[in-house]
């Protein structure tokens, strides 16, 4: 099999070669693409280094059979028609295509045979909020339909690359140093602070990462569910929170919930409040799964429940859903 990774240089692209790596994903060539800023630049896979070509409008992936691009919408339209016109899969981590109707929008643990309907040969990554959140949502879809949810998100750097965890180091170090931190990636400091905007904001008052949330979630699930979020920067490196109400069409008991989610492929339960126990970036960055904790049911509606979740940004909300889309449409060629 002949894998391409477009954004090779980015942290979802290295996330991707370090995921390949680790599920022995049957990989018998790799060819990784990039601005030309990082052509030339080599990373190592399973004992090559493997230099990064300029990625440019010619038959470079011909004979690939999976692309997996994490180089940002305005690159994945541009590039889209070249990485899939000799049969390539293209696996696309941007916002390019996620409502397009002809292009399915996967969670293997949710829809994963949406897949195999891809008119365009393109398949499109989530947003990782999006992931984090529905990966549990569909074990209590299972339980009861999930009329409503209200989601306030607590975003770490990570969510905006490799540039703004480094900025994110900095501005601690300066802001602990009595300096004024430098600002580049966010509209404002983030070191000791929250920033409650990501992306821009639409006519209605929310944000574009807010009404992905909403949009992307009914998609995916193939559900009515009404979404309403808050998405909020942190300073942290790596690994998103968020805190979930939901409201089901029948009553649910939280041991119903915990069960459900303690089954559930691509969670983690960790739930026990007696002993302190509850999902946090710290311990779940670098993890695969989604943790699930804080389960409760709602004080003023009996079909309310709320949870909090965390997941790793980086694995499952973006380069792990991607690669796992991918072992999908190999089990099931």
């Amino acid at each position: 099999m002949k894998v391409a990774i477009v954004g090779a240089s980015g942290a979802v692209g290295q996330e991707f070669l370090k995921l390949l790596a680790q599920r022995n994903f049957p990989v018998d060539e790799l060819a990784l693409f990039g601005s030309a800023r990082s052509a030339g630049r080599t990373y190592p896979f399973k004992g090559e280094e493997i230099a990064v070509r300029e990625l440019r409008h010619n038959d470079d992936f011909k004979g690939v059979d999976v692309a997996f691009t994490s180089a940002g919408g305005s690159t994945s339209k541009e590039f889209a028609e070249t990485i899939t016109r000799h049969g390539a899969v293209m696996i696309d981590n941007s916002s390019a295509f996620r409502m397009d109707s002809d292009v399915p929008l996967v969670v293997p643990e949710v829809n994963a045979a949406d897949s195999q309907n891809r008119p365009r040969n393109i398949i499109a990554n989530p947003n990782c909020s999006t992931i984090i959140m529905v990966v549990a949502l569909k074990a209590i879809e299972n339980l009861s339909h999930i009329r409503r949810v209200h989601v306030a998100t607590y975003q770490s750097a990570s969510g905006a690359g490799a540039a703004a965890i480094a900025e994110l180091e900095t501005q601690l170090r300066q802001t602990l140093g009595g300096e004024t931190p430098d600002v580049e990636k966010f509209k404002y400091p983030l070191a000791f602070n929250l920033i409650p905007q990501i992306d821009v904001f639409a006519d209605n008052g929310y944000t574009k990462e807010e009404l992905k949330m909403h949009n992307e979630t009914r998609k995916i699930m193939h559900s009515n569910v009404e979404v309403i979020a808050t998405c909020v920067r942190v300073p942290v490196l790596r690994a998103h929170s968020e805190a979930v109400w939901l409201e089901t069409e029948e009553p649910l008991s939280v041991e119903e919930v915990r069960t459900a989610l303690s089954s559930a492929p691509g969670v983690t339960l960790a739930d026990d409040p007696k002993c302190s126990k509850y999902p946090m970036p710290l311990f779940v960055a670098n993890e695969d799964d989604v943790y699930a904790g804080r389960i409760r049911k709602d004080l003023a509606n009996p079909n309310g429940v709320s949870l909090w979740l965390v997941g790793d940004q980086i694995r499952k909300g973006a380069a792990l859903n991607a690669v796992q889309i991918a072992e999908y449409l190999m089990q099931n060629a």
